[in-house]
């Protein structure tokens, strides 16, 4: 196996590590928090959280320290990180309310907008969120970049900064739908005309 290509399994290897770290981790949290009624211990966990994407991080930077040639792997990273930051908190605030709902009597989780204003919004909201990971996701690629300092090294990192551009520009289309056509509220079906009786002619 060729160097550049174990470091690039190693690095995949990290990101799907670090993926299932995340939901370990919050699931930890969340189990001390409500089932266990631990709430210090799970809220000490939930901090922890965000460290899952240090690992990934400190592995990319030593990775390319050590004078690797930058690839799909780490411009999976930086994508990665870029994600794993701007919805993390999203993601557990959707975890923490099914708990509280499931273990400690709280309210229904709140399902996304089915339509109107409110939808619009929504995805909107996530548009933005996406545009935030796509910025730090192309820092990341840029400060690899700067750290390498070697074109012929990170050729391939510039080639993510169009792909995650395209991404965005994807994305844009779920916002710029609902906005141009929102989603209506579903009618009942009419009802229904009583059956004509046809007994006796």
């Amino acid at each position: 196996m060729e160097p550049g290509e174990k470091g690039f399994h190693v690095l995949i290897a990290i990101i799907i590590g670090c993926e299932v770290g995340f939901w370990v981790v919050l699931a930890a949290g969340l189990l001390a928090r409500y089932p266990l009624r631990m709430p210090r211990t799970g809220a000490a966990l939930l901090l922890c959280v965000p460290l899952v994407d240090l690992v990934l991080l400190a592995a990319t930077v030593i990775d390319l320290r050590g004078g690797a040639t930058a690839g799909t792997g780490h411009g999976l990273a930086a994508a990665y990180l870029g994600y794993s930051i701007a919805f993390g908190h999203s993601m557990v605030r959707w975890a923490d309310e099914r708990f509280a709902h499931r273990f400690a009597g709280g309210a229904p989780p709140r399902g996304k907008p089915k339509h109107g204003r409110a939808r619009t919004r929504h995805e909107w909201r996530e548009f933005g969120k996406a545009a935030v990971a796509t910025a730090i996701a192309c820092g990341l690629l840029a400060a690899m970049i700067v750290l390498v300092g070697d074109s012929g090294r990170t050729e391939a990192l510039v080639g993510w900064l169009g792909r995650l551009g395209m991404v965005l520009a994807i994305w844009s289309l779920w916002p710029i739908t609902h906005t141009l056509w929102p989603a209506k509220p579903k009618t009942p079906e009419a009802a229904r005309p009583p059956a004509e009786d046809i007994r006796g002619g």
